[in-house]
């Protein structure tokens, strides 16, 4: 007997931070509408593939269904030096032939995919076994609108973006300065940037496109996706707001180690959670500055550090306090730092879900790259961000949260281009931590966390456009069981 249950396979980018909120996305399909999903694993090297396999397993609960593509040699194809966001996309590509057989021995067939931005060369799959094709942008509705319109500015704007007097003008959304825009932007002639370019054509051969916000946080921004005068005529596919969509570890056991023991004794809203992401690192002398901004603050701090990408000639290799009990070494921290911040602050190197520290009431403030996945946890958890930007969107997400939500102080110079000297750093958070302007940023924050829970909540907005999903998922699967043959369309 068919069941009417949709089976839907997901297909994120290599990284956590893609992986993440893919995961989140499976997870509410299984618990809220009882599909199957299965989540299709990309890895750039074997051991990037252990460390994912391991957390996304942890994380899943075995609610879905995890599968280990094997990673794929792409060294004829980019060049060494090629950047990271280059590789994935590359990568990505040449991942589909394994896809496909993957597919092929699945009993029963997914009826739907949904992959990223990048995964779309995977619709030759989805086509050919039948499935709904849609994209999944684990980012904001701002960016995704910047996605969808690069084509067009690709043919109206001469010479480099980076070169233009003025903001690049996007129909009925806030326009984004040259100084924000992000990498594959920054270099018309690299082939980083015709894989961007590729992508936001390719959305439009998708049957509607996710995104990891909600209606409430970017109204404007939606509005324009959906209006056939603004940019709905050119993506010409139906937009999901779907978010916020952030996955925890299941794990309860994690929130009883030394951290959380020290966090536990501190006051509410005393510590400043410092981290950039699950793949970001500082350089040493960027690292220096963050160090001394951090003690000069006089504040509480936990502090997820990772070797710098330059280290000083001469190391001083120091025995201080981290998450494992044997103590860790940070040879590169100032000279005398682990000793003074003993009773203050708390380093650690190993990988902690950051929803559980965000969620902890002593959190008061976070310095973050402003990743989006970093940004929702904060939102939902009601902590304020010190903006920190280093790469990808980071710098674009930045300044939304600083000019439009009201919800983040930012630096006054880009970490991208300068390092941030130790007496911004302090101001900065002290800014937060112990100024008057701490507590309107404070309330601004706590309004986007009441909006982006109630967007969740069954009745309201991310809830219904899911529920609305899942029916159109459903109405495929049908279509599937009868050998239709195309999938269903959409007003």
């Amino acid at each position: 007997m068919e069941t009417s249950k949709a089976h839907v396979a997901l297909l994120p980018l290599p990284g956590m931070g893609h992986m993440i909120p893919f995961l989140g996305l499976g997870k509410l399909f299984v618990t809220h509408h009882n599909f199957k999903v299965t989540i299709f694993l990309v890895s750039i090297d074997h051991s990037s593939q252990t460390l994912s396999k391991t957390i996304i397993s942890e994380m899943s609960n075995e609610l879905c269904n995890i599968v280990q593509l094997p990673p794929v040699d792409i060294t004829g194809v980019v060049n060494p030096n090629a950047t990271v966001g280059l590789r994935l996309s590359v990568t990505m590509r040449e991942i589909v032939p394994a896809f496909r057989s993957s597919v092929a021995t699945m009993k029963p067939c997914p009826t739907v995919l949904i992959t990223d931005i990048f995964g779309t060369d995977a619709f030759s799959v989805a086509e050919e076994f039948g499935m709904l094709k849609y994209v999944f942008s684990p980012s904001n509705a701002w960016i995704l609108a910047l996605t969808i319109y690069t084509p067009v500015l690709d043919k109206e704007v001469k010479g480099e973006y980076v070169h233009q007097k003025e903001p690049l003008k996007i129909p009925g959304c806030a326009s984004v300065r040259v100084e924000d825009l992000f990498d594959p932007l920054l270099d018309r002639t690299n082939q980083q940037y015709d894989e961007y370019l590729h992508a936001g054509i390719r959305l439009r051969t998708s049957d509607g496109v996710l995104m990891n916000c909600w209606e409430e946080l970017q109204p404007k921004t939606v509005a324009a996706l959906r209006d056939d005068k603004l940019l709905g005529c050119v993506l010409k596919r139906p937009v999901y707001p779907v978010g916020p969509i952030v996955t925890q570890s299941g794990n309860s056991s994690k929130k009883s180690g030394l951290l959380f023991d020290w966090l536990n004794k501190q006051p509410n809203d005393s510590v400043v959670y410092v981290s950039f992401g699950s793949g970001a690192t500082l350089s040493h002398e960027q690292m220096i500055e963050l160090a001394f901004g951090l003690e000069l603050s006089q504040q509480r701090f936990v502090w997820l550090v990772r070797a710098p990408t330059k280290e000083s000639g001469n190391k001083t290799y120091l025995k201080g306090r981290s998450g494992d009990e044997n103590h860790d070494q940070f040879g590169y921290l100032p000279n005398g730092f682990m000793s003074r911040i003993q009773n203050v602050g708390f380093v650690i190197s190993d990988w902690v879900s950051q929803v559980d520290i965000l969620s902890h009431p002593s959190i008061g403030a976070f310095i973050s790259h402003c990743g989006w996945n970093s940004t929702l946890e904060s939102i939902l958890m009601g902590v304020p961000i010190i903006a920190f930007p280093l790469f990808a969107e980071q710098k674009m997400n930045a300044t939304m949260l600083t000019e439009e939500f009201g919800m983040a102080v930012r630096l006054e110079v880009l970490p991208s281009k300068k390092v941030v000297g130790r007496e911004e750093i302090q101001k900065k958070v002290r800014k937060i931590m112990v100024d008057n302007d701490g507590h309107g940023i404070r309330d601004r924050v706590n309004e986007l966390k009441y909006s982006a829970k109630e967007a969740l909540c069954k009745g309201s907005s991310s809830y219904k456009t899911l529920s609305e999903l899942a029916k159109r998922f459903e109405a495929g699967m049908q279509l599937q069981n009868k050998k239709a043959p195309s999938p269903i369309t959409h007003e």
